[in-house]
């Protein structure tokens, strides 16, 4: 059966959570409290659907959010407008089977009709290579490292210009087609939402 990458639904909150704090060191662990901040302000957060199955999902937010994540502030210092890719996690049942690799097309198929690029990081560790390999196939830069003062561990910072975002945005401007997939996801935690490329 193929894979669905579709926007979760908060009785999934829990699962999500589950499988968040299951990952292992590359993952930062987090609370319910965080987790619900996601739910209200995260521009995308989608979930990986196989068999019936949760196999993943990704975060990823603007630089409207109120985020405090160092690293999310880090780009927001040196960027204008970026999707900051939080965290992706794939359930271990799920590695190795190419959900990683759809769900970073299917992020930078939202990210580009909207903002002009995507940014995240990698945690330099031992264990970092195949991460940083897997950016780099997508055509992330390292553009800076940094430590992260609470966690002390060393992220390398990666952006990644999205090329068709000047075309989306001279050709419709704040005017997207009124197509299912060009919509943004509702924000109860924010005033503002991005439904279109204002």
């Amino acid at each position: 059966m193929s894979i669905l990458i579709r926007d979760v639904r908060e009785h999934e909150l829990d699962s999500v959570l589950a499988l968040n704090n299951a990952a292992g060191p590359g993952i930062l662990p987090m609370d319910a409290a965080k987790l619900r901040f996601f739910w209200e302000n995260a521009d995308y957060f989608r979930v990986a659907e196989k068999d019936g199955l949760l196999a993943g999902f990704l975060i990823a937010l603007s630089q409207e959010a109120a985020h405090d994540s160092p690293n999310f502030l880090w780009f927001r210092e040196r960027y204008p407008e970026f999707l900051y890719i939080d965290r992706i996690v794939i359930a271990s049942t799920r590695r190795g089977a190419g959900v990683g690799r759809v769900f970073y097309a299917d992020v930078q198929s939202f990210a580009e009709l909207r903002l002009p690029r995507l940014a995240a990081e990698v945690f330099l560790e031992s264990s970092s290579h195949p991460a940083l390999l897997f950016h780099g196939s997508f055509g992330f830069r390292e553009v800076g490292q940094q430590v992260m003062p609470v966690h002390g561990l060393r992220a390398c910072m990666l952006v990644k210009e999205l090329c068709s975002h000047a075309f989306v945005q001279e050709r419709y401007g704040s005017g997207l087609p009124p197509q299912p997939w060009t919509q943004a996801r509702a924000l109860p935690g924010r005033k503002s939402q991005r439904q279109t490329g204002t």
